[in-house]
């Protein structure tokens, strides 16, 4: 077997998703610890310099406290080399989370031991299902006072239909928590609060130990035995096929903030997932160990380098070894080009990198030339993946430049930031690009768009909220626009690519467009 194939053995990439405050960036950042990425929680720090990020690497997500975009980031623990994708939790970014979890091969699932399962999770877990990937289930801030381990189980089962297994069980929460049992190796994992350093303080006590009772106190071990008499007779078993097809979660539970089982749910995390999965491209199923380097666009990102005005695409290898500086044939451009300095990123921090495997995210420039959903490959390969699909924005504001000789800057920063598919913008049919309309899914992203146009690219925008709800793709390519019978309060327009769409109020404009025009076709999203 080629080395480069043991290389894609030991590879794992996922994503982390949540409802906002659930705790998904803290225990992002107790896995670096873990992984010697970084020193200290709250900061990512580069291996070759002293220069420090947050996993929140933009300026707004600072000042806010919010994540509004993914963050990557490679790690190496025990044999393993991990690529994390950390999503945005909050519901206003969710394009963002759409597009990454396309790269991903698992997900973890961060549940607050307060709230249960909150409505972004909902809507996440619902992408996931789509994509059949395994789901594993983090819930955290045990330190706090939470609810019953057993209704939060339930609720998991009910609210999102899938079956839980419980690989560890608290025992206690908030002050009075004491740790873990695990099941399999059946011990207890009996933490002290270290302050948040790397390895936090841990007593491995066997279930039968006569000390336990003096170590946890006897309510709780009466408590204990109890709840796993409990759970070995009601619980579903444990089937690492259902596991892998995202038919069964298994569920862990600590907390993130003082590491209470972080370490333990890593290693068992990474016993349980698999090496990167194989991707659709057409009819063929494109195996990562298949020789040959198959790759695709999922991201771009612009001015991750203010000083610089970068424009960075997020790649997904799919299959076999990326070699820099080699030739790749980029299949919607038609072309062969070579890769110049691409990058292992951690949140901000870039290290150039002379190769890559099957699983790693990594990072090219971009001159303008890559869209979302792009697939490369080597020469002579020629696969195309399926596309990931834009979904429609939901809020819709007019945007001009406040003054008109910084034309050129808002043409570019506008097209630069909609490129990204965090925002999407149109144009009115047959006008230019003076003012244009922005649609985005939340409307905190008009706050990010307005905020990055100002830093970014130095130009004042004006926005005014439009009173459209709903936008739709029209299908019919050669349709004549002019001959369309539509009520008075739907807009003609175009996106980026050209296509035309229309713009409605309400539901009852487009089932009057659809039953006046014979044959019209919408749809509520494209697919890039």
């Amino acid at each position: 077997m080629p080395d480069y194939k043991n290389e894609i053995t030991r590879r794992r990439t996922f994503a982390i998703i949540s409802h906002p405050d659930a705790g998904k960036t803290t225990l992002t950042e107790k896995f670096l610890l873990y992984g010697g990425a970084i020193t200290l929680a709250g900061m990512v720090k580069g291996k070759r310099n002293s220069r420090h990020a947050v996993s929140d690497w933009m300026e707004i997500e600072k000042q806010r406290g919010i994540s509004v975009t993914s963050s990557v980031m490679q790690f190496q623990y025990g044999g393993y080399c991990i690529n994390i994708l950390d999503t945005p939790g909050h519901q206003d970014f969710s394009e963002d989370t759409y597009r990454t979890l396309m790269a991903a091969d698992s997900a973890v699932m961060v549940i607050d031991a307060a709230k249960g399962v909150e409505a972004q999770t909902r809507k996440l877990f619902k992408v996931c299902r789509l994509r059949d990937i395994p789901i594993f289930t983090f819930i955290n801030k045990m330190d706090r006072e939470a609810r019953d381990p057993f209704e939060l189980c339930q609720e998991l089962e009910h609210e999102l239909g899938i079956d839980t297994y419980a690989v560890n069980w608290p025992i206690g929460c908030g002050k009075a928590f004491q740790g873990v049992y695990d099941r399999e190796r059946k011990r207890i994992i009996h933490f002290t609060s270290n302050g948040g350093s790397k390895a936090a303080t841990a007593t491995e006590i066997a279930l039968d130990d006569p000390a336990l009772a003096s170590l946890i106190g006897q309510g709780y071990r009466d408590q204990l035995n109890d709840e796993i008499e409990l759970l070995d007779g009601a619980s579903c078993e444990f089937d690492m096929d259902r596991v892998r097809h995202g038919q069964l979660s298994p569920v862990f539970f600590g907390s993130a903030l003082t590491n209470f089982g972080v370490e333990p749910f890593l290693e068992d995390f990474l016993r349980m997932t698999t090496s990167p999965l194989p991707r659709t491209a057409g009819e063929e199923l494109i195996d990562s160990f298949d020789d040959g380097f198959s790759a695709f666009v999922f991201k771009i990102q612009a001015n991750m380098n203010k000083a610089h005005r970068d424009r960075i695409a997020f790649m997904r290898v799919v299959s076999g070894k990326f070699e820099a500086d080699r030739e790749v044939y980029h299949v919607q451009g038609g072309k062969k080009l070579k890769l110049s300095r691409p990058q292992q990123l951690m949140a901000a921090e870039r290290e150039i990198i002379e190769e890559a495997y099957a699983g790693d995210i990594i990072g090219v420039f971009d001159p303008g030339i890559f869209s979302i959903g792009d697939t490369l490959c080597a020469p002579g390969k020629k696969v195309m993946f399926q596309g990931i699909p834009t979904f429609a924005p939901e809020l819709f504001s007019l945007v001009r430049q406040k003054d008109t000789m910084k034309r050129k800057q808002f043409v570019k920063g506008a097209t630069q930031i909609a490129q990204e598919g965090a925002i999407q913008i149109f144009q009115e049919v047959n006008s230019g690009m003076e003012e244009i309309i922005v649609g985005v899914v939340g409307t905190l992203q008009f706050d990010v768009f307005q905020y990055r146009m100002e830093n970014e690219y130095n130009v004042d925008i004006a926005m005014s909220t439009l009173p459209y709800s709903f936008i739709r793709w029209i299908d019919n390519e050669e349709i004549d626009l002019k001959t369309l019978n539509l009520t008075s309060d739907t807009k003609k327009v175009q996106d980026m690519k050209g296509r035309y769409l229309l713009l409605f109020s309400n539901q009852w404009s487009i089932n009057w467009a659809l039953e006046h025009n014979e044959g019209l076709l919408l749809s509520e999203f494209s697919q890039q």
